[in-house]
């Protein structure tokens, strides 16, 4: 108290000039000071709010392409080594239809190593020719030389049977011949190893028509019908039945002329196997032979043949061949003899009944008696002969001619066994050959082929780019730019040839924004080398997947590609132009609408600041959509409201700032995308 006093008092005493001049002091500073809390707003940006038609937009920016282009790429084979650009057309030059027309090269590639290659491939390549031509011509010698052997040995083998036959008779021998199985064993000599050779002509006929400059390839195969069975070597008489398959194993020839001998010999060695052969068993003459079945197996062909001809040394049994000739002249004999003797006897006892009574002389009746004795022996010489053939030569002939056919039976089918290897191992060594020539004919043709892709005509009018179609390409590894020496690989786009008449913008649009985007949506597209010209156009492509090629750069962020279709042709849009693409998402007709750095976030809600005199008020609103520019309000604001641009108490160097495309858009925002608005955006200072 006593300070206060004490200074009450000493304002008394100074002067009224300085008592006034301290009260404006003060009453300034009081000034100041309420000033400058009671009205905040005088240094914030505000916004009135509108209320008309908003457009809801986007807008992205990207590059323009070609919808449809031609791309030349590097077709040469050269592994990962590449091959180098020789010459290459400036990139910008435009290919005309007269260059198309006169087939103008536009890229030339080395190809030096190729040509190494190809001098190599001929070496190989003739030397394929020579080893076909070789393996031709061995199968046609072994196909004569089969034919020559195989008709050695069926002439052997008939004039064997022709010769037994000659000797027993033909009916006779057609019954020994059936009791030891010669006829099964000839029938599995003229089949045997059919099918094997049927399978080989198979083989070798596939590659027939591939051979150039052969009219036709040899090959294995017989003819519809089924090889005849010669009745001079397999001549079984009428009680022997052979049964033929009607179904030969081996497929009718394709057509091809053939000698004739050639085809007499394929018929020999195509002959179908006999499903089964009905013999008869040997019986007594006049009786039904029993018939069964003997089924055509290699036992039968080993089996020893062992036959008693005794039982056919008879007149009555044997056939009219040159035994039964002997046999009956050996029985003329002895019955001339046994006449003779009968004679020389009679004569020789009337002879005695003469001497006795003295009509004839001694001498006579010795000249009888050594008649009678002479007849005699000539009916025992004639009886020791008959004993001799039947028991000696005409069992060593009968078997000896039967020994000689049977051998000559084998013969004829080891003929044919040796005939059928050979012709196989021709086949094989031919179709070798010809395979070896077919892939050393194909390995040439592709190396020819791989030289003449080494150049790229010009097939289309157009723009030279090079490089591929897409404008985000990034060269990988060792991978160089497109010029005159640089190393391309195999698949590697060198020029691209755009459709100047069909132009597109693509664009990347935000994952947040890309159910939004929609085919057929109309755009607005700005090129930034002629930003004074709007163009218009339309979605016409929307990606399904995120852009692959952006993992690479930003792995978190995803994008979708876009195409927007430029409407009309304009000579001045070329590809590779930058360009802004405005899409058309959305139009409010009516609505109430704010900048969008006016609205702010607040635990979960959405508020703004309005202007209230010197004051602010901070109020809760509900938001609709949205542009880069201007938010849709539906509620909690009226039009000609004043809302602030940004939160008090921020710095006054802070911009405000439209929502990140990073971040998605408010909760209760189902249909909105942030596009610049066609209103123009004003702001004013309280």
């Amino acid at each position: 108290m006593q300070k206060l006093s004490n200074i009450f008092k000493f304002v008394r005493r100074q002067p009224r000039w300085r008592l006034i001049a301290g009260a404006i002091l003060l009453a300034a500073i009081g000034l100041l000071l309420w000033g400058g809390s009671a009205n905040p707003l005088g240094k914030t940006p505000t916004f009135v709010a509108r209320r008309g038609p908003l457009e809801i937009t986007i807008l992205e920016g990207g590059s323009l392409q070609a919808l449809e282009s031609q791309e030349l790429k590097c077709e040469v084979r050269v592994g990962y080594q590449g091959t180098k650009i020789l010459r290459i057309v400036d990139e910008g030059y435009f290919v005309t239809e007269e260059d198309v027309k006169t087939n103008k090269v536009l890229v030339e590639l080395d190809y030096s190593d190729l040509q190494k290659q190809i001098v190599q491939q001929e070496i190989q390549y003739q030397s394929a020719v020579a080893n076909l031509t070789d393996s031709q011509q061995g199968y046609e010698i072994q196909l004569g030389q089969n034919q020559s052997d195989i008709s050695a040995a069926e002439q052997k083998a008939r004039f064997a049977r022709l010769d037994f036959d000659k000797f027993l008779g033909d009916t006779v021998t057609a019954k020994i011949i059936q009791e030891v199985g010669l006829d099964v064993v000839l029938a599995a000599a003229i089949t045997n190893n059919v099918e094997q050779t049927s399978h080989a002509q198979e083989a070798s006929s596939h590659h027939s028509d591939q051979h150039p400059g052969s009219s036709a390839e040899p090959q294995l195969g017989a003819g519809n019908g089924t090889a005849p069975i010669h009745s001079a070597v397999l001549h079984t008489g009428g009680t022997n039945v052979l049964v033929i398959s009607p179904s030969p194993l081996v497929t009718p020839s394709s057509g091809l002329e053939k000698r004739p001998e050639e085809k007499k010999l394929i018929e020999t060695l195509a002959a179908p196997l006999p499903t089964k052969v009905t013999t008869h068993a040997p019986t007594a003459l006049g009786s039904s032979p029993p018939a069964k079945t003997v089924p055509v197996s290699d036992a039968e062909m080993l089996k020893s043949i062992a036959v008693d001809f005794s039982k056919y040394a008879n007149l009555d049994v044997l056939g009219d061949g040159e035994a039964k000739q002997k046999l009956r002249k050996f029985d003329d004999d002895l019955q001339v003899a046994q006449k003779e003797l009968e004679q020389a006897k009679t004569r020789l006892e009337g002879t005695r009944r003469l001497f006795e009574k003295a009509f004839v002389t001694k001498t006579e009746l010795q000249q009888d008696d050594i008649a009678f004795q002479n007849s005699r022996l000539k009916v025992v010489t004639a009886e020791t002969a008959r004993d001799l053939f039947l028991k000696y030569d005409f069992l060593k002939s009968a078997e000896e001619f039967l020994s000689k056919y049977a051998e000559a039976v084998r013969e004829f089918d080891k003929a044919r066994r040796v005939a059928v290897s050979k012709i196989a191992q021709a086949v094989a060594k031919l179709n070798s050959a010809q395979g070896q020539y077919e892939v050393q004919t194909r390995q040439l043709k592709d190396f020819n082929e791989q030289v003449a892709k080494c150049t790229l005509h010009a097939q289309k009018s157009g723009l030279v780019v090079y490089g591929g179609s897409r404008d985000d390409m990034v060269y990988y590894g060792g991978e160089e730019r497109i010029r005159e020496g640089a190393t391309v690989r195999e698949r590697q786009a060198i020029i691209t040839i755009p459709d100047m008449t069909r132009m597109a913008v693509n664009v990347k649009i935000h994952e947040s924004y890309i159910k939004k985007v929609r085919k057929g949506q109309r755009a607005r597209i700005t090129v930034d080398a002629f930003p004074d010209t709007v163009l218009t156009g339309e979605v016409t492509k929307v990606g399904v997947l995120p852009d692959s090629g952006n993992r690479w750069m930003n792995p978190d962020m995803k994008v979708y590609l876009t195409a927007i279709t430029i409407d009309g042709n304009y000579d001045w849009v070329k590809p590779g132009m930058s360009a802004k693409v405005e899409i058309l998402v959305n139009k409010l007709d009516d609505c109430v609408y704010v900048p969008v750095q006016a609205v702010a976030p607040d635990s979960g809600k959405q508020i703004c600041y309005v202007a209230n005199g010197l004051k602010h008020e901070r109020r809760e609103i509900q938001i609709g959509q949205f542009n880069d520019d201007f938010i849709e309000v539906k509620n909690g604001l009226k039009e000609g409201e004043r809302v602030l641009l940004r939160a008090p108490g921020a710095p006054e160097t802070t911009e405000p700032t439209s929502p990140n495309k990073d971040q998605k858009p408010p909760d209760n925002e189902k249909k909105s995308v942030p596009m610049p608005a066609s209103a123009p955006a004003t702001a004013s200072k309280a």
